[in-house]
């Protein structure tokens, strides 16, 4: 472990941080020997194209799922989510076993066994990867995520290999049992985390509005969109790599599951390894050129195993293609983190699960259809070709260089003035604030109006627009809208330091004796108004509410 307090393994002095990735490694490892076991269950059952989709199988839920995973975990105790979704994973795994003892298992009960864990591990992704910021400082949580990337791997370099020994000796179905058994640890782990739980002031969002609010967030933040995007192509070409590795092993290197289990566990072999070079490589070279070797390392990759008839080569060509997959994937999601305030990771890295979850899914389909008509080198060929060409990427879907976290402004903001009887739900809220710009400040102020529009429109406004009055080009008017009060209030608690930091910039250019003013108009006021002199008049009750315009 380095000495430094931000080496790489510095946040494993976190005894909760400690505890749930060595045992989150297990659960992985469990994850892996199923794999292994499903694979090669499906190899003897079927053909070539359902081999890949095993994979499919496995990861669709994340594609389908992911979204609205990560708006759970960013909506509830991060803690709990993770708990029920292993709860669903291991019944699934229980009863995969339990229909392999009885002899039930067929290609499509296989599939739908392996749908079902895919679920569990779908809504339990996003909560495990966002709960590290909740474990170790910020300043750590670049290499938190990197040893989150690390127990994934290190579980992929032992699971394949004990996988390919308990098929072997044991049968498909006491990998599935394992599997099981390897789920119980990391339960134990987060029972005992006492998780500091944040109090909000507002109501939680439906789960509807939230995941519209992850999107939109995602849509109208650059660095994050072309980090999933990125995300997605890199799995898309890559995935041919590992869904077509069981074919690999019995076709061009005529073995067993145990060749299953040993290519696999060098990929993972050479993936823990890449923990070594990850930051090193970030710090240097920055983040697209790492992700463009990345993509070099893996395409020649991917050519010299088609054409290897050997295992110690196609063995070493899969450790460096371990490291440089372990380096890519990991790359990205430091971007992703980094780019985005807490309020919305959840969301934001389930985005980015979704886009590898699709990514792998359409991969294993479309490779795996490639190799039933032309053969599992052709396929592997041609994912090399487009894998090669993918770094041009960067010229347009560039990676971002950022180092720090986005952090949220704490400071509280002053209650607005509320004389109306409304409630969280009373809406839309039209929001108008009216400057007073100098004229030989108006395109300065333009510019930053125009920035400032990107960050109203992912923290929820909608229908912005800008306004200069004709008869007074000093006057200018901000507009924009929320759906309900609840959600003004939470973009107002929103802000993020750089947001605050454009507030201010366009507040100091405003001039003369009278503040920026700010209106707040209730558009539908029918439900204030009092109809029938009988009716009850809540207008002038009090409402104490939290509150930036």
């Amino acid at each position: 472990m380095s000495d430094r307090a931000d080496g790489t393994f510095a946040p494993l002095r976190s005894s909760t941080f400690r505890s749930i990735w060595i045992s989150s490694m297990v659960a992985h490892t469990g994850s892996l020997i199923q794999s292994v076991g499903s694979a090669w269950s499906m190899a003897e059952m079927s053909t070539p194209d359902r081999v890949a989709l095993v994979q499919t199988a496995t990861f669709l839920p994340m594609a389908l799922f992911a979204i609205p995973a990560g708006a759970v975990a960013d909506m509830y105790d991060r803690r709990l989510v993770q708990i029920v979704s292993l709860a669903l994973a291991l019944g699934g795994a229980a009863l995969m076993t339990a229909a392999s003892l009885m002899g039930l298992m067929t290609p499509a009960v296989l599939l739908g066994f392996c749908f079902l864990i895919g679920c569990g591990a779908a809504l339990f992704g996003p909560a495990w990867q966002t709960s590290a910021g909740e474990q170790v400082p910020p300043a750590l949580l670049p290499q938190a995520v990197g040893l989150n990337g690390v127990s994934y791997n290190v579980a992929r370099s032992l699971g394949p290999a004990l996988g390919g020994v308990i098929v072997a000796a044991l049968g498909a179905t006491a990998a599935f049992a394992a599997n099981a058994l390897c789920y119980l640890p990391i339960l134990f782990a987060l029972g005992r985390w006492k998780r500091q739980v944040e109090v909000s002031r507002l109501p939680p969002e439906g789960l509807v509005r939230a995941v519209t609010s992850g999107i939109r967030y995602v849509a109208n933040m650059p660095p994050a969109r072309t980090a999933i995007l990125r995300a997605f192509i890199t799995c898309l070409l890559g995935g041919a790599l590992q869904s077509l590795l069981p074919l690999v092993s019995r076709d061009l290197l005529g073995g067993d599951a145990r060749t299953f289990g040993l290519l696999l566990g060098c990929f993972g072999v050479g993936a823990v390894s890449g923990i070594f070079v990850l930051q090193p490589m970030r710090t240097r070279f920055g983040n697209e050129n790492v992700l463009r070797s990345c993509a070099i390392v893996l395409a020649i990759g991917m050519a010299v195993l088609s054409l290897s008839h050997s295992l110690l080569l196609s063995c070493a060509v899969l450790l460096a293609s371990g490291v440089a997959w372990m380096v890519a994937v990991t790359v990205i999601s430091i971007v992703l983190q980094l780019s985005v305030p807490r309020w919305v990771v959840g969301r934001t890295v389930a985005s980015m699960h979704a886009a590898v979850a699709l990514g792998v899914a359409l991969g294993a389909w479309e490779w795996g259809a490639i190799t039933r008509d032309h053969g599992v080198d052709t396929a592997l060929q041609v994912a090399a070709a487009l894998m090669l060409a993918s770094p041009l990427l960067g010229l347009v879907l560039r990676l971002a260089d950022r180092e720090s976290s986005i952090e949220s402004d704490t400071r509280a903001l002053a209650d607005p003035d509320v004389r109306l009887g409304i409630s969280g739900r009373s809406g839309p809220i039209s929001i108008e604030v009216v400057y007073r710009i100098p004229i030989d400040k108006a395109r300065d102020f333009y510019n930053l109006m125009r920035e400032l529009q990107r960050k109203r429109s992912r923290n929820g406004a909608y229908d912005w627009s800008l306004s200069r009055d004709i008869a007074d080009p000093e006057t200018w008017s901000e507009r924009f809208r929320c759906p309900t009060w609840d959600d003004y209030l939470r973009l107002r608690s929103r802000r993020t330091l750089d947001e605050s930091e454009i507030f201010a910039r366009a507040g100091a250019l405003h001039f003369g004796i009278e503040p920026i003013r700010v209106k707040r108009w209730l558009d539908r006021p029918s439900g204030s108004v009092r109809w029938r002199d009988e009716a009850p008049d809540r207008g002038n009750a009090e409402l104490k509410m939290p509150g930036q315009h």
